[in-house]
């Protein structure tokens, strides 16, 4: 049982209480899952979980609090997203039929050509990694201005308010966030503001210890004084552009001026009768979810049994040809065409499933060229409000850290999100002035009979497409619930080597290598797997049910 040691015996009567009476009500639910009637919310960590609810008791809207507690990640999961990275928002509205998609994705500065990052003697890869040359501009607060514009009820002066109160109050160090901390530690030490943050006295804030940002604090009252063109223009924007020329990168201040968050149409698929609406490109984790589903829809998963050897082996098999359309297919979709269509349609997909032998792993599929940021950081938040509003976010930094870079006196960490780009110069997916490196992120909305039944997303790189995808069959296919779902082990597969949770039963282990699958084993709960957040919804029951990952600090709240 997750988190086996909150339950003692009188817990485990409550808990059977509770499965008769939620059973009584409808879907089958976990006693994990976290069960209200009105609102909840669902992040990575419980500080954010916190804002996001007192938002909502405040009177707020699902993009309101969402807005509000992606800004509070800068405090509460400094290491995975902030106002120095960017995302994308996917929002269902109760009074529209249709949904949208926030585009809030760093975009290239305008001096990054071809010729800066694939001129002679330049590894990109290493250009990438971290510094001054790895950071793109960043989006979030033209994102959650455009968010709030479009869909919001409360001004951005009004959801900052948290955000502010945590930078200058302090959030309490967990052991995750030190344990981060110390495995980024060179890259830390490399950059003197960003030392004076996470290494107080030369050494990692220790657990239980406060983190305070009185820099960012003032950052974010700015923007709340003067709205988006308090980050975009002026002090900040100057600061921000002199600490990564300073470094010798190439961000400018006009580069933050032209930067616009954009509003496009989400994709749009079926599985099994239900509505998948996700992110789309630039990022391709939308479409290739999507692509995959369509895949495993010709087969009857719940026949095959969970996690047995049949049904990973054709997920790990379906996997590595959704893995290469993706590393072939994506990019900006204002620079280049995306055959998104093509990608998503059922016929492509039983063409592909034709390809798939049922006893032997296949390595001759074309395997992807290269594999874009693979880190396991980012962010998820999902929430749904009283009025039946409904938002899926995911944002990021790329690498845990980012860059590295703590920009000065601002107290903002900046991305290394153009890492995210394809080494190679003439691809769909090369660097360029302007364009947005596709990703794998992929904030999504499940709907059954035109009404929202799930909101969902994981961090986790290219794990984000195979998670959610194993999560969407765990709720459909298998019957669970929402907690047990996003806990149950997970497997991925790129290519030639299936990365395998501890959890999966060896028997079934053995009998994948038999098939000639290359195994690499993780430990229970590994976060290699991701952090998903998710709320369940039955309108019929008037129920709403959360589940919060173990593989980071995740915490759904709802009252």
């Amino acid at each position: 049982m997750k988190r086996a040691s909150r339950l003692g015996i009188g817990a485990l009567v409550l808990a059977i209480a509770f499965l008769t009476w939620a059973c009584s009500k409808g879907r089958a639910v976990s006693p994990n899952d976290v069960v209200a009637e009105n609102a909840m919310v669902a992040s990575a960590h419980p500080v954010a979980s916190g804002v996001g609810i007192e938002i909502l008791k405040k009177g707020g809207n699902a993009v309101d609090a969402a807005v509000a507690m992606a800004v509070a990640l800068s405090m509460a999961e400094p290491n995975a997203s902030g106002v120095g990275g960017g995302g994308f928002m996917v929002v269902k509205m109760a009074d529209s039929a249709d949904a949208a998609m926030i585009d809030y994705r760093e975009a290239a500065p305008g001096r990054a050509t071809p010729e800066y990052y694939y001129g002679p003697g330049v590894d990109f890869d290493k250009w990438t990694e971290e510094g001054p040359n790895a950071v793109g501009v960043p989006g979030l607060v033209a994102g959650a201005a455009l968010a709030l514009e479009k869909f919001g009820t409360m001004t951005l002066a009004d959801v900052l308010q948290p955000a502010i109160r945590l930078a200058r109050e302090g959030v309490t160090v967990g052991p995750k966030l030190n344990g981060m901390i110390v495995e980024n530690l060179e890259k830390i030490q490399k950059y003197p503001a960003a030392a004076l943050l996470y290494l107080p006295d030369g050494l990692p804030l220790e657990p239980g210890t406060l983190l305070k940002n009185e820099e960012l604090a003032a950052t974010l009252e700015k923007i709340a004084a003067e709205g988006p063109s308090g980050f975009y223009d002026g002090e900040v924007a100057a600061a921000i552009a002199a600490e990564v020329r300073g470094l010798g990168g190439p961000l400018d201040v006009e580069d933050l001026k032209g930067y616009r968050a954009k509003l496009r149409q989400p994709v749009r698929g079926t599985y099994r009768g239900y509505e998948i609406i996700s992110a789309s490109p630039p990022t391709g984790g939308g479409t290739h979810i999507i692509e995959l589903l369509n895949i495993l829809e010709g087969y009857d998963l719940r026949s095959l049994g969970h996690n047995t050897t049949p049904y990973l082996h054709i997920l790990a098999e379906a996997s590595k040809m959704v893995f290469a359309d993706k590393a072939a297919n994506s990019g900006d979709p204002d620079f280049v065409r995306v055959p998104v269509e093509t990608l998503m349609s059922k016929d492509y997909a039983r063409g592909l499933r034709e390809k798939i032998d049922q006893g032997r792993a296949r390595f001759d599929y074309k395997a992807p060229a290269y594999i874009v940021s693979d880190a396991p950081s980012t962010s998820h938040l999902s929430v749904v409000d009283a009025q039946g509003n409904v938002v899926a976010l995911t944002q990021s930094i790329n690498s845990f850290f980012g860059s590295g870079i703590v920009v000065t006196g601002r107290g903002i960490l900046l991305n290394n999100h153009l890492a995210d780009f394809d080494p190679r110069p003439g691809r769909p997916n090369s660097i360029a002035p302007g364009r947005r490196p596709t990703s794998s992120i992929a904030p999504t909305l499940v709907l059954k009979d035109g009404k929202p039944f799930m909101t969902l997303g994981t961090p986790g790189a290219t794990r984000i497409v195979s998670a959610l995808a194993q999560i969407i069959i765990n709720v459909v296919d298998f019957g669970m619930a929402m907690d047990d779902a996003i806990e149950a082990p997970r497997i991925h597969s790129l290519g030639k080597t299936l990365h395998a949770e501890g959890r999966i039963p060896a028997d079934v282990i053995e009998a994948l290598k038999a098939m000639g699958h290359t195994i690499k084993m993780y430990p229970d709960f590994d976060n290699y797997f991701g952090g998903a957040q998710g709320i369940l919804i039955d309108t019929k029951a008037r129920r709403l049910t959360g589940g919060a990952d173990s593989r980071r600090d995740g915490v759904a709240v709802g009252y």
